[in-house]
């Protein structure tokens, strides 16, 4: 397969990298602090509406929730401009790590209708893993913090499955992404960008680079593949969902250590559930889809 390289995409990321950086620290010594004042403010309102409730104070029940309400939005709105630099800083390395690759052993040349098709089934896959993540979770509340059982990886999984670690990772990694920007869970954005694009690539690793799964192969081999790649994929998850959970929340949000401990193991928990219902269903979803798209003239052979 024919390779050019390229050094265009080293540029963009580098660009965009020093940007992110710049907005970042700007958005933290800004609007984030203020998002941390805010955050006080709402522990002090639960306290009060817990002493209310208790009857060893007095207080408007919904006044109380009202105000509490208000100060919720306040704090999203007041926490985004963070965590959307941060995502762009983790897109940026991307781009750059990417860009890099390109320059050194160059990029394969890909024919339009190529391009066009993955594009197509990466925004879909994207979309699903959105879905999967806006729509169908059960959220945990932990202290001023939360966590959630949800289907996005089910998607996260299949589109690595489908399309290869690099496009099927990307997929997942801007869906579910997009799910936590557009929810409460905004502050984890950047995260779950990074965790989500790591399980693509190793799905895509193990399915397709080491056991060339795209290639004709006899329904047990197909079957036996699929699930090593998904379970190597959310093994990763269930270690280091908690782990660099309890990091990123320590030290680039400011959550308390204690609130911190407590969400890295509630996070194993729903991870480890995420992950199980994740295998199982990416695989009876490939095993099915696999034979209708190439029936189809839709299945991407040459990852």
């Amino acid at each position: 397969m024919e390779k050019k390289k390229s050094y265009g995409l080293l540029v963009v990321g580098a660009i965009l990298l020093i940007a992110g950086i710049i907005l970042s620290v700007a958005a933290y010594h800004t609007s984030y602090q203020k998002s941390l004042d805010t955050k006080e403010k709402i522990a002090e309102i639960d306290e009060t509406i817990k002493a209310v409730e208790d009857g060893t104070a007095q207080g408007d029940l919904d006044a109380l929730g009202a105000e509490k309400d208000t100060l919720s939005g306040q704090k999203l709105s007041q926490e985004r401009p963070y965590s959307y630099s941060l995502t762009l800083v983790f897109f940026a390395l991307l781009l750059t790590g990417k860009g890099i690759c390109n320059a050194i052993w160059g990029a394969r040349k890909a024919t339009r209708r190529e391009n066009i098709h993955r594009l197509a089934m990466a925004g879909l896959l994207a979309a699903l893993c959105y879905i999967g993540f806006a729509f169908f979770k059960i959220d945990i509340p932990v202290g001023p913090e939360k966590t959630s059982f949800h289907f996005g990886n089910v998607f996260c999984v299949l589109a690595a499955l489908l399309l290869g670690g690099y496009w099927g990772g990307l997929a997942g990694a801007i869906g579910m992404t997009i799910g936590d920007m557009t929810t409460a869970y905004v502050t984890s954005a950047p995260k779950t960008f990074l965790l989500k694009l790591c399980i693509g690539l190793i799905v895509g690793l193990v399915a397709h680079k080491i056991f060339k799964l795209s290639r004709s192969h006899s329904p047990k081999y197909i079957t036996g593949v699929t699930v090593a790649a998904s379970v190597c994929g959310m093994a990763f998850n269930i270690v280091a969902d908690p782990l660099v959970g309890y990091f990123y929340k320590t030290y680039l949000l400011g959550v308390p250590q204690d609130i911190a401990k407590t969400l890295r193991n509630i996070a194993f928990l729903t991870t480890s559930v995420n992950a199980v219902i994740a295998v199982a269903a990416a695989v009876i979803f490939y095993i099915a889809l696999r034979p209708a798209l190439q029936k189809a003239g839709l299945f991407p052979s040459d990852i």
